[in-house]
């Protein structure tokens, strides 16, 4: 067997990595062992698993290896946040990236699940750069493994790295959905990272179809993009919801927690654009729209990026919106821009990879037309 054909032991689910060791013979405590010394302790080689059997570690170095995306740059924030250029499969410039927010004791990893982005919002970056593929489950988790390891050896009963993990990175979760909800899997299971079902967020533009199949595989934390309160300016925001619609959205929204074990609430972002979506009547639709689905807000100032044709709201117009929708109610955080001296802040995360679907050139000539 080749390198090439090696198996790839750091993506596969706890589910899978069992099936891989009874097909070649194997008990399955052993891939709990080597889940253990893979997500836990951070091993990078057989020959780490010291209390595997010689002759297994033989077996694994010969038909397995444990392989994360390749690291291309780490840089650090004035503020703490760390950013990571990974490049994946698939040539040189398939890079995506990956944000840790670091916030008293808690530390929010950012995760990528495509290269580049399948939808196309008007005021994403990731969304204009196009689309490459998307990400397989190593390449998912290893964005984690990669954080925790940043800080030196794994020990699993030290502190955690990692408190929390969103997958709120470059590309939509839903259109990735296999590799996502494998990864998201090893992020809660008690022999990989062990967070909690609460400290899991997928992060979806509105893609319904999957909102009804997740809820049937995993009980992870749902968190939806709406950045509007009305199907005509979501149209021309999130392209998508011409597919499927506010109301449809919502009420996948609410089969979602229908059917969880617990109770628990959607988190509605939306991100804030001057003059486009901010105006008091805009606050007032988005509370009306929301009164019957248990969700808290978080209002996302809009974070500028070359040629995007949005700007800015000013802090009195954020906090005038944030405040009729609390007068009614709800509760509205507004997220504190973080990491934007490195290019870490929300709506920023562009890689470097090839466009398949020359997205990212057409919207450079329109706004070269535009200006």
């Amino acid at each position: 067997m080749t390198d090439t054909q090696k198996v790839n032991l750091l993506g596969l689910s706890p589910e899978k990595l069992i099936e891989f060791f009874e097909s070649i013979g194997e008990k399955k405590f052993r891939a709990t062992q080597v889940m253990k010394w893979i997500h836990q302790k951070g091993a990078e080689s057989f020959e780490d698993m010291t209390d595997v059997s010689k002759k297994l570690r033989a077996k694994l170095e010969n038909i397995c290896e444990i392989r994360a995306p390749e690291i291309v740059s780490q840089n650090i924030s004035n503020d703490g946040t760390r950013k990571w250029i990974i490049r994946t499969e698939g040539g040189q410039n398939n890079c995506v990236e990956a944000v840790l927010i670091p916030d008293g004791d808690r530390a929010t990893l950012c995760v990528s699940s495509q290269v580049g982005c399948s939808l196309d919002c008007s005021f994403c970056s990731t969304g204009k750069q196009g689309f490459n593929r998307n990400l397989t489950a190593a390449e998912i988790i290893g964005q984690v493994w990669i954080a925790i390891k940043s800080f030196g050896p794994m020990d699993p009963s030290g502190p955690r790295r990692v408190t929390n993990v969103v997958m709120m990175g470059m590309g939509e979760p839903l259109m990735n959905f296999e590799p996502v909800v494998d990864a998201m899997t090893l992020m809660m299971h008690d022999n990989a990272y062990g967070l909690s079902k609460r400290r899991v967020t997928l992060s979806t533009s509105g893609v319904v179809p999957r909102i009804y199949d997740l809820v049937k595989r995993t009980d992870v934390s749902l968190a939806i993009s709406l950045h509007a309160p009305n199907n005509e300016l979501r149209n021309e925001l999130v392209p998508i919801n011409k597919k499927y619609p506010i109301e449809e959205l919502l009420e996948a929204c609410q089969h979602y927690l229908d059917n969880l074990p617990d109770k628990r609430h959607i988190t509605i972002e939306y991100t804030v654009m001057a003059g486009v979506n901010d105006q008091e009547e805009h606050a007032r639709q988005l509370s009306k729209l929301l009164e019957n689905l248990e969700c808290k807000i978080n209002l996302i100032p809009f974070n500028p990026f070359p040629h995007s044709g949005y700007e800015k709201p000013s802090n009195n117009q954020t906090r005038r919106f944030q405040k009729i929708l609390a007068d009614d109610g709800y509760t509205v955080t507004v997220r504190t821009t973080r990491g934007d001296d490195i290019d870490a802040a929300c709506g920023q995360l562009v890689g470097d990879f090839l466009d398949k679907t020359r997205r990212s050139q057409k919207y450079i000539e329109l706004r070269q037309v535009a200006d």
